[in-house]
């Protein structure tokens, strides 16, 4: 019985030891094939630049930037510090490479879908593309992007100036008539979320709009939030609600089928009709829940984007009178053509708007609608004789140029002058980014502010009521920090000569 014990313990200790014997093998070899991939593969030559805290790396010095109005002070500083081409940060938890200038505008752009593709950070994937593998998201959001694009291509957007003009009357009337003193930005939130429901799903109905409106707030108020989700956290309930959203939306697509299938009326053709009838890239109709998440997506565009820039127009004019008095006369000229207060705006009145797309594109540089793009590496990049490795993300801010005196002298000067003539260099001024992933949504918010502009300058006169208000950014959109509250009134009407009624 004790020498069996014995031959027992024995066999165990063998096995015990072969097996010792295997893991630290397996171990010496693990380690032995990382070090030599690390040192075959690590990059010689990484950006400069700080990484940052642990876990939130720089991520609060950029929301601060933001929230003080100075977004541009983040970049500018790292560049001066580091490189003005592209320097190494973490900003939302992800390792990320900034590229800055026109140089490395111009680079991001030109090598869409060959050195780099779309991301997004995962509050936003969460919320926008929750049931989206992120393998595959890219692909799909472009195959998607390319039929709702063409709807918003220039020429399709030119059709819709009518609509545009009637809905800005009606809301600018209506809002102005009622309040002496109004804050704009809710206004243009309100008119911009019409005009978009009105133009993409056919509802004109406003107390249907109101309700979408009231929730679209919520999913917006979390796209850049902190991505903790939890219960009672911002990006929860942005989270809880677009689910809810989709649902919503998924019945107005159902409700359109019914409609294109009877050809029971005889509305417009409007986006939601289009991505009904268009097929992707392989062929396939999309899917009531693809057209759903698509609509939640270019509705907010539509919502804050947009808005931010009608009211920083108003913002921008209330502080200087002089480009305010040249922009009205060129708008009197235009109403003057028209012959009459009451006809319509078109595609050839809004191209007659030389200065007044000046004043536009000065407001987009001073105050650009988001803090920039992302991308992601899909292979290793050489740049500026760095390496930036595949998986890395890549940020590009239009505030390495739109505020950097190098390309724009005296940077935080209103001056619409800049973009008369041959306006500014090649890539300086990006407010929508370039290439193939350049903002689709670019043109319909071009026209829909040239169309709030004629309309509020004709018919309107206003004063700021808190003069020292800045722009600071707020759920990563540049807005007034009160939200621009004004004395507003109505002008005399025009009459046809170009003149004024007393």
């Amino acid at each position: 019985m004790f020498h069996q014990n014995l031959t027992f313990h024995k066999k165990m200790d063998i096995s015990l030891a072969s097996l010792l014997t295997i893991i630290a093998t397996f171990l010496y070899l693990s380690l032995l094939i990382l070090h030599r991939k690390t040192k075959l593969y690590k990059p010689a030559n990484l950006p400069p630049g700080k990484m940052g805290w642990p876990i939130i790396g720089e991520t609060s010095d950029f929301a601060l930037s933001r929230k003080m109005g100075r977004p541009e002070k983040f970049m500018l500083d790292r560049m001066r510090r580091y490189s003005p081409e592209v320097f190494k940060t973490s900003l939302l938890g992800e390792k990320m490479a900034v590229f800055c200038g026109p140089t490395g505008n111009k680079f991001v752009f030109s090598n869409e879908n060959k050195l780099v593709k779309s991301w997004l950070p995962r509050s936003i994937a969460k919320i926008m593309m929750p049931d989206w593998r992120e393998s595959s998201a890219a692909d799909k959001s472009s195959r998607i992007r390319r039929i709702y694009s063409e709807f918003l291509k220039p020429d399709a957007v030119q059709k819709y100036i009518q609509v545009m003009d009637s809905i800005a009357r009606q809301h600018l009337g209506q809002e102005c008539a009622l309040n002496p003193t109004l804050k704009v930005y809710p206004l243009a939130k309100k008119l911009m979320f019409s005009t978009a429901c009105r133009l993409f799903m056919g509802i004109e109905d406003t107390t249907h709009v109101e309700k979408l409106s009231s929730q679209f707030e919520i999913v917006a108020s979390g796209l850049f939030s902190v991505p903790i989700d939890l219960p009672g956290t911002g990006l929860r309930r942005a989270i809880e609600t677009a689910n809810h959203l989709r649902n919503e939306l998924q019945e107005i697509v159902r409700q359109e089928k019914l409609r294109m299938s009877g050809n029971k009326d005889s509305r417009s053709w409007n986006m939601l009709s289009h991505l009904l009838s268009a097929s992707d890239g392989e062929g396939k109709l999309l899917n009531d829940y693809d057209i759903a998440s698509t609509l939640l997506g270019i509705l907010i565009g539509s919502q804050h984007t947009t808005s931010s820039l009608l009211t920083n127009v108003v913002y921008y004019l209330s502080d200087h009178p002089d480009v305010y008095a040249k922009a009205l006369r060129e708008q009197k000229e235009i109403r003057k053509l028209k012959r009459g207060e009451e006809v319509a705006l078109d595609g050839e009145d809004t191209k007659r708007m030389k200065y007044g797309r000046s004043v536009m594109n000065e407001v987009l540089r001073l105050a650009p609608p988001g803090p920039g793009f992302f991308r992601i590496a899909i292979h290793d990049i050489n740049f500026a004789g760095l390496t930036i490795p595949q998986g890395w993300k890549i940020f590009w801010s239009y505030n390495t140029t739109h505020r950097n005196p190098n390309y724009f002298p005296d940077p935080d000067k209103f001056d619409p002058s800049r973009f008369e003539g041959n306006g500014p260099a090649s890539f300086t001024f990006v407010p929508f980014g370039g290439g193939p992933k350049m903002c689709p949504g670019s043109e319909f918010a071009r026209q829909a502010t040239l169309v709030f502009m004629h309309n509020l300058l004709i018919k309107f006169k206003w004063e700021k009521l808190i003069p020292t208000e800045r722009i600071i950014f707020v759920h990563d959109v540049a807005i007034p920090q009160y939200g621009l509250p004004i004395k507003i009134q109505n002008l005399p009407h025009q009459n046809n000569d170009g003149g004024f009624n007393s």
